[in-house]
């Protein structure tokens, strides 16, 4: 029986007849300011797709990429999710980049235990609702702020601290992770130095704030093309404190966007995705990235990949353990769940929330000459998810 199975795996090969579809699916967005997030994020999993298409082939299997734009927004997500769900030959998931698209759309991926792992998605409700088919590689926002807040306290010894968010999921979950933990350790944070803003191009009223309170330090809990310009008007009105936020500022266009290397200099950020120099496993995906897209991976492109590498590795069992067929949904999201996977990353297990057991977290400052692979990695930590609530 072996052997004729292995025979019938061939001659599907060889002529390509009965080979099915399996489609892995992203969500990230593609389009408007984020859109450096979200090219890493389609670009890793595309990558890891083409290594593995010939494998798949020789099982019998067309594989391949369905990329989705969720532009950084709630509706949008949700609408994909829906459209993704209706696919049958989507069998998994990578995305998305922001927590507060990934939390309603992965409702709708549970309808049918579509499986998702997130690169990049912080915020904890993400996985404390403990659903069977949300699994992410990444750390939370949880600890991501607090190791800013003893960083900031304890090593740039703020006393004073502004603290802004964009009102999204992310942004003001990772703020207030932060505030709570940098009082405790003993900074003054009154509730008037505490804002969010939806504001993206004049910051002027808000700097009238910072500039009345002169804090010793100015945290952000954003993406860099929001953060970015209120960089740059910050500095141009000669406000020299530094700027601490979370890994929406980890991304080189920062620099560009914040008037340049002048600006930028005393920026730090917390990053639950390392740069490449972290990953000494990475070097040769890389190289390749590089020569494939004429882009440079970051650590979120990195973080795809393992994403990526998890859902095909849980596909490539589960298509064993059904003898050679097209696996359920159900299969793959077990597979995943149960999986002990070696990745560029480190070492991937999950825990019953789908958090990986243990994340790494990474605080670095900004090159003073502006070059973003420059960027100095001050401290890294590895740290077990916490339990659900």
């Amino acid at each position: 029986m072996k052997k004729l199975f292995t025979v019938a795996l061939v001659l599907a090969a060889v002529t390509g007849l009965n080979a099915q579809v399996i489609k892995v699916a992203t969500q990230s967005p593609l389009s408007g300011g984020q859109t450096a997030f979200g090219e890493q994020l389609k670009l890793g999993t595309q990558y890891a797709i083409e290594e593995a298409q010939a494998k798949f082939k020789a099982l019998g299997f067309d594989l391949q990429l369905s990329a989705y734009d969720d532009q950084a927004n709630p509706d949008t997500g949700v609408s994909n999710a829906n459209r993704i769900i209706n696919d049958p030959d989507i069998l998994g998931v990578v995305g998305h980049f922001n927590s507060g698209v990934m939390i309603p759309s992965s409702e709708v991926y549970k309808t049918v235990n579509l499986v998702v792992v997130s690169p990049a998605n912080t915020n904890p409700k993400v996985t404390d609702r403990k659903l069977a088919n949300v699994n992410r590689i990444c750390g939370r926002d949880d600890v991501q702020g607090p190791a800013g807040a003893e960083f900031a306290v304890n090593t740039l010894k703020a006393k004073k601290i502004f603290v802004l968010n964009d009102k999204s999921a992310y942004g003001q979950g990772l703020a207030q992770a932060f505030k709570d933990a940098a009082v405790k350790l003993g900074a003054n944070i009154p509730d008037s130095a505490f804002v969010g803003t939806e504001e993206r191009s004049n910051f002027i009223p808000v700097i009238t704030q910072i500039i009345a309170f002169s804090p010793d330090l100015v945290y952000f809990g954003g993406t860099y093309d929001q953060i970015a310009p209120f960089t740059k008007q910050l500095r141009e009105r000669g406000v020299k404190t530094p700027v601490l936020g979370g890994d929406g500022l980890d991304d080189p266009s920062y620099i560009t966007l914040a008037g340049g290397a002048a600006n930028v200099a005393a920026t730090y950020f917390t990053t639950v995705a390392g740069p490449v120099s972290m990953f000494p496993k990475a070097a040769d995906l890389a190289k390749g990235f590089k020569a494939k897209y004429n882009k440079d991976i970051s650590g979120f492109g990195i973080y795809a990949y393992d994403c990526a590498k998890i859902i095909l590795s849980a596909l490539e069992t589960t298509i064993k353990a059904a003898g050679g067929k097209k696996p359920t949904r159900d299969a793959v999201t077990a597979a995943v769940r149960a999986i002990k996977y070696e990745g560029l990353t480190g070492s991937v297990t999950f825990d019953d929330k789908g958090d990986k057991a243990v994340a790494e977290y990474f605080i670095e400052q900004y090159d003073a000459k502006g070059v973003y692979d420059n960027n100095k990695v001050i401290k890294s930590i590895s740290v077990p998810a916490p339990k659900a609530p």
